[in-house]
């Protein structure tokens, strides 16, 4: 009888214990966003670095939004403007020494490769236009365009 009362002592004992580890618990944190854009860029990377500005656009083959992404980006190249796309299968290195996480990903980099906007994920032309005039000649587009660019 003795061996009963101790054997459920102890039960109640680690219940106890057990209920009070669990009310300590602290909750996981809140889900963190994975994706990003690019501080910064190597223009070395890129075609035609010598021209003051970049528009990267990351892509993949698989991406059906990456196609419009880049037809978007390809009517800014000009001879102040280059615009690379980069697509994953064919150069897959660039994504990863990037950290490009999520296609499309579009980045606007001035002459020292600073990453001026960014976005991810499909974007009106507009949008996209914006910010690319916006970067190049700051105070140009109306303060509303802003939250559109990451």
């Amino acid at each position: 009888m003795t061996r009963i009362v101790v054997a459920l002592a102890i039960v109640a004992i680690a219940a106890a214990i057990a209920h009070l580890v669990a009310r300590r618990r602290v909750p996981d944190a809140p889900t963190q966003r994975r994706f990003h854009v690019p501080e910064q860029l190597d223009r070395a990377d890129f075609p035609r670095p010598e021209v003051p500005w970049l528009v990267a656009v990351f892509t993949s083959a698989t991406c059906d939004q990456c196609l419009q992404v880049a037809s978007k980006a390809a009517v800014l190249e000009s001879r102040d403007v280059a615009v690379a796309t980069i697509e994953f299968s064919e150069q897959r290195a660039l994504h990863e020494r990037y950290r490009i996480d999520a296609v499309p990903t579009l980045v606007v980099a001035g002459p020292d490769g600073v990453t001026r906007r960014g976005f991810l994920g499909p974007m009106s032309a507009t949008d996209l236009w914006a910010a690319v005039a916006e970067a190049r000649d700051p105070g140009s587009t109306p303060s509303a365009c802003d939250h559109h660019a990451v």
